[in-house]
């Protein structure tokens, strides 16, 4: 099974447990090099060059699923909205969509950085854009869900017994994220308490909602 992995700070705890999951050393290294953006992913997994992978919610209208996901139940810090000249954020189809949906308009940033300037710009106007889909809808915001081209079955033995509240990060690989990201190792433990994984029933709903007003808008 090659499994994509989307290589932001908000997968850190799943990646860890994954990993801890996957006895092949030749998996665990797939894993590794099959690693970039979400847009880029979805484009890998579209062409069946991966088996699985957390795809952006508006690229999985027709894919298959599990209830497992990127979840935000509020704000979320790291999907962004600097109010003033249109642009997008070319990593992220889901959040320039999003934008869209909810009549925003400005500079999309998404992931790591987002994260980073969120900490370093206190006095900077900004829009989270999961806490305004939030406030619109009264229900959590979906970012991406794990699609599967086949082995379902296997996705789900790895995936199964996964509790976020379970995984402890490493100092070491906490160290690595900061540095590489800019963002301090507290600032890290903080935004991923704001991640969710699981897709109950509130945020199945929440995911058909912003499927069919981007259909409306006319957004893929």
């Amino acid at each position: 099974m090659i499994f994509a992995k989307i290589d932001f700070i908000n997968l850190l705890p799943f990646h860890i447990f994954i990993k801890k999951n996957i006895k092949s050393t030749q998996q665990k290294s797939i894993i590794e090099y099959k690693k970039s953006y979400p847009s880029f992913i979805n484009n890998k997994f579209k062409k069946r060059k991966v088996d699985s992978a957390f795809i952006s919610s508006i690229a999985s209208r027709n894919d298959k699923y599990l209830d497992f996901g990127i979840v935000a139940q509020d704000e979320v810090l790291s999907v962004l909205l600097i109010p003033g000249i249109q642009e997008s954020d070319f990593q992220s189809q889901t959040s320039n969509a999003l934008a869209k949906v909810l009549d925003l308009e400005g500079k999309v940033i998404i992931g790591d950085k987002a994260l980073k300037f969120y900490h370093e710009n206190p006095d900077v106007i900004k829009i989270d854009l999961a806490k305004e889909w939030k406030n619109k809808y009264n229900l959590p915001f979906v970012f991406a869900v794990l699609c599967f081209n086949s082995n379902k079955k296997a996705l789900e033995k790895v995936t199964k017994n996964f509790n976020k509240q379970h995984i402890k990060i490493p100092q070491y690989i906490l160290e690595q994220y900061s540095k590489r990201s800019g963002v301090s190792k507290n600032n890290i433990l903080l935004y991923l308490k704001k991640i969710d994984y699981n897709l109950g029933l509130k945020e199945k709903r929440s995911l058909k909602q912003f499927l069919n007003l981007t259909k409306e808008k006319g957004l893929k």
